[in-house]
C-alpha cells in the first residue's frame, strides 16, 4: 500500500501538469512633442512580438521578455502621417526594428535595454506589477541612440505643422497582460 501511495504522489505533477505565463495582450504606445508649446502625437505599433522564456511566475516571465518592434508598422491613427514617420524617421537611418529587453524588475522600477539604431540603453520606467499585468512608463532621448539626422529630417518634413520644432524626448508605455497555461 505504501508503494502505490508513493507512486501516486511522485506521478502527482505529471498528472496535474505544469503551468507557465504567456503574453496575452501587448500594448506600447509612444508620444513624441512637436511646436515650441510641446504638443503630444501618440500612436502606438501593430507588429510588436514578446518573448520569453519558460517561467512558473509573473515576476519571471517579466525578467525574461524581449519585445521586438517592426517600425514600418506605426500607427497614430493618420496614415499619411505614418507614412511620413517610416520614410522621413526611421528610413532615414534604416531603422526597421526595435529591440526591447527587461533587465531588471523591482520595487517600482523595470530597467529595459532599449537598442534602435545599433545603440543599446538602459532605461529605467516606473512600474506597476502584479501576478497577471505589467505596466511601465519611460522616456528616451532620441540623442541617445544617433537618432538626430532622423530627427532633423522628420522636423524638416513636418516644419510647417511643427512650427519649426520637433523634441527629442519620447515616452514610451507598456503594457502586458499574462494569461496563466497549465498543461
Amino acid at each position: 500500500m505504501s508503494k502505490i501511495l508513493s507512486i501516486l504522489l511522485l506521478s502527482l505533477p505529471l498528472i496535474a501538469g505544469t503551468c507557465h505565463y504567456e503574453a496575452q495582450k501587448t500594448d506600447l504606445e509612444w508620444k513624441a512633442y512637436k511646436t515650441p508649446l510641446k504638443i503630444g502625437v501618440g500612436g502606438t505599433f501593430d507588429k510588436v512580438s514578446v518573448q520569453a522564456t519558460k517561467n512558473k511566475s509573473a515576476k519571471e516571465f517579466f525578467e525574461t521578455t524581449k519585445i521586438t518592434i517592426d517600425t514600418a508598422s506605426i500607427n497614430s491613427k493618420n496614415s499619411g502621417r505614418d507614412a511620413k514617420l517610416v520614410k522621413s524617421f526611421f528610413q532615414v537611418q534604416n531603422v526597421d526594428k526595435i529591440e526591447a529587453k527587461v533587465i531588471s524588475v523591482e520595487k517600482k522600477i523595470i530597467t529595459v535595454a532599449i537598442s534602435m539604431n545599433g545603440i543599446t540603453k538602459n532605461i529605467p520606467m516606473k512600474m506597476d506589477l502584479d501576478d497577471k499585468e505589467l505596466e511601465a512608463e519611460g522616456y528616451i532621448d532620441l540623442a541617445d541612440f544617433n537618432m538626430l539626422p532622423s530627427l532633423k529630417s522628420i522636423n524638416k518634413a513636418c516644419y510647417d505643422l511643427h512650427k519649426g520644432k520637433t523634441w527629442q524626448d519620447v515616452k514610451i508605455e507598456i503594457e502586458l497582460e499574462l494569461k496563466k497555461v497549465c498543461n
